[in-house]
């Protein structure tokens, strides 16, 4: 058994990635990994230094899913948590911290993501795939439902019919297809998915952060509001962010026509 930790946290300036690093297993989920998951997403949203986080992961691939060795031992364990305590124990604390976090997250996807590495990935707010990517919803094969979120988040990605077809059928959508369905925002070789990923992510940490974490709020918001509601939550928080430092600085360099020097306030 490694040593390593299950979960590698890497700062570049105010990049912050977590790195899935079980790459022996797909970087499958265990209990540490879950948990290092729930602690670093959760202060990786505190910190206000942190403009932009990243997930990706080490190896061939992003994540095969819950580790089945542990499933097997819950399985025997008459004492076990049933499954649906693992998941609000550890699972979906995870989804909650990436989709309230306001800042940007993105998934970089390479190999197979499959179940709740699947999950995962479509938890992100932008995906870039390498070209060997794939996303599976896996549950079905084992007898199982969608869950860490995906019964809300891929039928608003894809639509309910292909959301259906993937979860139904457990079968594998390829990087090109997960393009062409909007599952994806982008697709790179493989050899330049961390130079890709790494670009989109200093672009937005130099953006106005508050403003992304607003309008973040407003694109949760608006799958369960009305179209009243929504103008109203829009009118509310465009208050908030006429009275950032960022707004006032973009408007000042407009009209001084610089570059604005967003800081993320």
């Amino acid at each position: 058994m490694s040593d390593a930790p299950a979960l590698l946290v890497e700062n570049n300036n105010a990049i912050r990635t977590l790195k899935l690093n079980r790459p022996d297993v797909l970087n499958a989920f265990n209990d540490e990994l879950l948990e290092s998951l729930v602690r670093e997403t959760k202060a990786a949203a505190k910190d206000d230094s942190v403009r932009c986080v990243v997930i990706s992961a080490g190896g061939r691939a992003f994540c095969s899913g819950q580790d089945l060795d542990t499933v097997k031992d819950r399985m025997n364990d008459p004492n076990a948590p049933e499954l649906g305590q693992h998941l609000r124990r550890l699972y979906n604390p995870i989804i909650k911290n990436i989709r309230t976090m306001e800042k940007p997250v993105i998934a970089a996807v390479n190999g197979v993501a499959a179940g709740a590495g699947c999950s995962l990935a479509l938890a992100a707010d932008l995906r870039i795939a390498a070209e060997s990517a794939a996303f599976i919803e896996v549950f079905v094969n084992v007898g199982l439902v969608p869950d860490s979120g995906s019964t809300f988040t891929l039928p608003r990605l894809v639509g309910m019919g292909k959301a259906m077809e993937m979860a139904f059928t457990g079968q594998k959508v390829t990087a090109a297809d997960a393009l062409q369905f909007g599952l994806v925002n982008r697709v790179v070789p493989d050899d330049q998915l961390a130079e890709a990923t790494n670009k989109l992510a200093t672009k937005l940490a130099n953006l106005p952060t508050r403003a992304i974490g607003l309008t973040k709020r407003a694109f949760n918001k608006a799958w369960t509001a009305g179209l009243e509601d929504q103008l109203e939550y829009e009118a509310f928080l465009q208050t908030t962010a006429g009275q950032s430092e960022d707004h006032h600085e973009g408007v000042q360099a407009f009209l001084e026509k610089r570059k604005p020097l967003f800081k993320g306030k």
